[in-house]
């Protein structure tokens, strides 16, 4: 009898063991688990890639990271040719935000251009390799003109509105003049905000970021003579950089955000096919403004 009860208080020991270990390593975000591991020296990595169509996945992973304080220090991977004009903006906001409280360390992989470099940009310092295409600092809008496939469909588009601009951007008939205006205005304003952000992230002189925010694309090594990069390197330089930065003595453990969801491939098809779909609808329904780099759109 004192041998079992003696077996059962070793198998409860070891249990609460077990609970107390995976309590360590898991912290609860309330939408998923990331790993934490033992507290010290902690990168934290979150990645911007494809095009920015929303801002909310990158704000929830900087902000658990920067309320996390066993994170001393965060790598923003970005491989992006931009995307949204808001969505690039909030993603800015809480990009500074963050660089306030700890070091945050750009990454740039293939493509930071244009939304991609403006979320880089309040970066406490940004690393990009020798050819990595960057800069794209313009706007563009898509509107489009489908009068000529409705015809040769035999459909023709009415519209009933309220106000002369209420339908700018209507697929089924081209721009009037008051409405090129418009939306050039809006191009303007997008491009200006643009430019500000940059040049009070980066410390640069407006006149001399205004010479080369004409929407060209720099490569990574001349982007650093301009200000626009710190320096070249890998995502591993990246890496040495936040830890040093952090002050973290030897290699750092990474930690990046964990989904929920269990199906992370079900999920990338899913999200995939949704994304099209939804970019294909949004083309044929209202005019987009974006910072993106996209030379099959004829950008410049």
């Amino acid at each position: 009898m004192q041998k079992r009860s003696l077996l059962v208080a070793v198998v409860i020991s070891l249990v609460m063991a077990a609970g107390l270990a995976g309590a360590m390593l898991l912290l609860d975000r309330g939408d998923g688990f990331k790993l934490v591991g033992l507290r010290g020296k902690k990168v934290g990595v979150v990645e911007v890639s494809g095009t920015i169509t929303s801002a909310a996945p990158v704000i929830f992973d900087l902000q658990d990271f920067r309320e996390d304080d066993s994170i001393k220090a965060i790598v923003l991977r970005v491989d992006s040719p931009g995307g949204g004009v808001a969505a690039s903006q909030e993603i800015f906001r809480e990009v500074a935000r963050t660089a306030e409280v700890k070091p945050v360390v750009c990454s740039m992989g293939e493509v930071a251009a244009s939304g991609g470099y403006y979320v880089a940009a309040p970066c406490t310092k940004i690393m990009a390799s020798p050819g990595t295409i960057t800069g794209s600092i313009g706007v563009i809008a898509s509107v489009p003109d489908v009068t000529d496939l409705f015809g040769k469909l035999g459909v023709r588009m009415q519209y009933v509105q309220a106000g002369k601009l209420k339908g700018a951007g209507a697929p089924g008939r081209p721009l009037s003049p008051d409405e090129r205006d418009m939306l050039q205005q809006i191009i303007d304003l997008s491009h200006r905000q643009f430019i500000d952000d940059v040049a009070s992230a980066r410390k640069l002189d407006k006149a001399k970021l205004r010479a080369v925010a004409d929407g060209r694309v720099i490569l990574g090594e001349a982007a650093v003579g301009l200000g626009l990069v710190d320096e070249t390197g890998n995502f591993n330089d990246a890496v040495d950089l936040a830890a040093e930065l952090a002050h973290i003595d030897g290699q750092p453990e990474l930690i990046w955000p964990a989904d929920e969801e269990s199906s992370w491939l079900g999920n990338l098809v899913q999200e995939q096919v949704s994304t099209a779909v939804r970019a294909i609808a949004d083309n044929l329904q209202k005019p987009r403004v974006q910072y993106i780099f996209n030379p099959a759109a004829g950008q410049r």
